[in-house]
């Protein structure tokens, strides 16, 4: 596991770190406590993960276009 606090990973940081996180679950031999633990760091980077994905669409929803479908420019979105 890295040691950079989730909330600072960029989404491909975060997903890289799930994919290992999935791979020791699924080999099935860690511990309990390794594997809660392991379950809840998990857990934190698919929440990751979501919130960056969102991010990213409502900036492409923010992309305004003109009658032809070209970009012009970004609307105003709200807590961005």
């Amino acid at each position: 596991m890295s040691d950079t606090p989730v909330d600072e990973m960029s989404f491909e940081q975060a997903m890289a770190e799930l994919e290992q996180v999935l791979s020791q679950l699924e080999r099935g031999d860690v511990a309990l406590d390794d594997s809660i633990k392991l379950y809840e760091r998990g857990d934190a980077l698919k929440k990751r993960c979501d919130q960056k994905l969102k991010e990213a669409e409502e900036k492409v929803a923010a992309i305004t276009a003109d009658a032809d479908g070209n970009p012009t420019g970004l609307k105003p979105v709200e807590g961005l």
